[in-house]
């Protein structure tokens, strides 16, 4: 199994602004003051420039454009609603915010199947959502494909004997953990595992502050060591600016890129990146409107196929 792939899906948003049903549990996302028009324009400059940078390397992206006929200002994120693996099958998954519920979009698989990915299976977990039960795809999921572990911190958005469900499905052995933030001096739970952890092939990036719980953090290190990753420890005022939502993808050549936002590459210290540069090339793009309004970041904007080709 390969932990990195040279080809993503992602999304081009038709429809932008800070979600309010999402803003609930996502302590990330803030409001911009600015006509819809001037937001929509430039989250999809955004977009589109980090689709070139990501082609200009080699990395193979298709893209959809988000169903307009449907308020979804959060389709840019199309990795919480689906996954792709090399056995051919498809995950789809439960949504907590009922706005995110209406992403699920047939037309993506027919386009891959175009594209010439094969897919013979679908594992369809979001009926879970009429018992208020979610796992919110490699959002709350990281995946360590090579050495078939997945962790997740557990929150609203991740369900454990869900997750555990989705790891015997999918022969994954489940690591589970809960991360926090602080916010107004109260404690609350990090919505998503992939805005504090990223594993890459030989590199992890971690903020470990957020794990709380002693022998939880110990067990993380513990797992992470056992494959040989290099641990790179964020801050938590790394993690706030991103610098855990990052992705290791193929360009060309089997080049590999560690792709993140501007404002994560910006955060990191020259110790950090000298560590990141032994394994990877950094590939960054601004996101920052992307990043404010919608509260997730690069990784979340890129669906990996892993899917067999015909």
């Amino acid at each position: 199994m390969k932990q990195t792939t040279n080809t993503l899906l992602m999304i081009r948003p038709v429809h932008f602004r800070a979600n309010q049903d999402t803003a609930v549990d996502n302590y990330f996302q803030n409001d911009i003051d600015l006509p819809q028009e001037e937001l929509l324009l430039r989250a999809q400059e955004e977009f589109d420039t980090f689709v070139k940078k990501l082609r200009e390397v080699g990395v193979q992206v298709i893209v959809v454009d988000a169903d307009a006929s449907v308020d979804i200002p959060d389709a840019h994120f199309p990795n919480n609603w689906i996954s792709f693996h090399e056995n051919g099958t498809v995950g789809i998954y439960p949504m907590k915010a009922p706005s995110r519920r209406l992403e699920r979009n047939e037309e993506v698989l027919e386009v891959l199947e175009e594209n010439g990915f094969v897919i013979s299976e679908i594992i369809d977990y979001s009926s879970a959502e009429a018992d208020g039960v979610y796992l919110e795809g490699t959002g709350s999921m990281i995946l360590d494909r090579e050495h078939r572990k997945a962790y997740a911190a557990l929150s609203m958005r991740t369900n454990e004997d869900l997750f555990i469900e989705f790891c015997e499905d999918f022969e994954y052995t489940p690591i589970v953990f809960t991360a926090s933030q602080e916010l107004n001096g109260e404690s609350h739970p990090i919505y998503h595992t992939n805005v504090m952890m990223c594993v890459g092939s030989q590199l992890a990036v971690v903020c470990l502050a957020s794990i709380k719980d002693k022998k939880e953090r110990k067990t993380l290190i513990k797992q992470l060591k056992e494959d040989h990753k290099e641990l790179i420890d964020i801050t938590t005022q790394q993690m706030n600016q991103f610098a855990g939502n990052m992705l290791e993808l193929k360009g060309r050549g089997d080049q590999a890129y560690l792709v993140m936002s501007t404002a994560a590459f910006m955060s990191l210290r020259p110790n950090q990146i000298e560590i990141i540069e032994r394994y990877c090339t950094i590939l960054h793009a601004d996101l920052s409107t992307i990043e404010t309004c919608g509260g997730g970041s690069a990784r979340c904007m890129m669906a990996e196929v892993f899917l067999p080709k015909s």
